[in-house]
């Protein structure tokens, strides 16, 4: 079994993210970049299936500027035996980068593809159930747990109510929510072997997708300041406030 894993680069989820001075988006200049959280989850849940002997190749897969390699190599070092880097400097919305990952999909033709639910920088938890739509593949998203059982795959998705187990015929597409499994870290001999691993670049043009935007960022800012709290030191005198100051009773 193939198993596609799409990853994404963004800004380090230890970073304080910086507004330009412009407000045209967010200041990348000198930032610290890493592999995507929940991208990361997908990686070691490819890996784990790998290591049960349910799949045999890894094809990790991003799309972003030519320095995006660094999270490809990454991956490649967790246990992927390849890489694919889609270069392209655009700022993509969730629906061209599902175009791209689905045209990769095409040529590839994998028998799984996993993504992380969303991406800690935009947010959109968007792609990979446009995936879904475009592929016509089977869809469990916010999956917990994931089992093969021959030409099937069962997903336990959390929800709002609970835990739904979902079983999807083969091809399908899973994203992957935080509690599905605990990433592990790349060992140095690892990160040695994956610089000789292969990793293909193409272009959107090379593969026939249109990244054009229906979507133009306008203004980003900061959250506005929150003024700091106060501490009382009775019930009394919490409720005088309320009602006083903040005029909520």
């Amino acid at each position: 079994m193939k198993v596609l894993v799409a990853v994404k680069r963004v800004v380090d989820y230890n970073v304080k993210v910086r507004v330009k001075a412009d407000n045209s988006g967010v200041d990348l200049a000198n930032v610290k970049m890493s592999m995507n959280p929940f991208c990361e989850i997908a990686v070691e849940e490819a890996v784990r299936l790998k290591e049960k002997g349910v799949a045999s190749e890894i094809v990790v897969v991003t799309i972003g500027p030519n320095t995006a390699q660094e999270q490809l190599r990454t991956a490649l070092a967790l246990g992927a035996d390849r890489a694919i880097l889609v270069e392209s400097a655009d700022e993509l919305n969730s629906l061209a980068v599902a175009k791209l990952l689905k045209a990769v999909v095409e040529k590839e033709q994998p028998q799984l593809v996993i993504l992380g639910k969303q991406a800690i920088d935009s947010d959109n938890n968007q792609t990979g159930q446009m995936l879904g739509a475009l592929t016509g593949y089977a869809q469990g998203t916010f999956a917990s747990k994931v089992e093969l059982a021959g030409d099937k795959v069962n997903v336990t998705r959390e929800i709002d109510g609970g835990l739904q187990t979902v079983s999807l015929n083969l091809p399908a597409i899973v994203t992957t929510d935080l509690r599905l499994n605990e990433p592990r870290y790349a060992s140095l001999p690892n990160i040695m072997k994956a610089k000789k691993k292969p990793l293909d670049v193409v272009t959107p043009d090379a593969l026939g997708v249109s990244t054009a935007s229906t979507v133009k960022t306008l203004k980003v800012e900061a959250p506005a300041a929150r003024q700091a709290g106060i501490k009382v030191k009775s019930v009394a005198e919490l409720v005088e406030k309320l009602k006083n100051e903040a005029k909520v009773i």
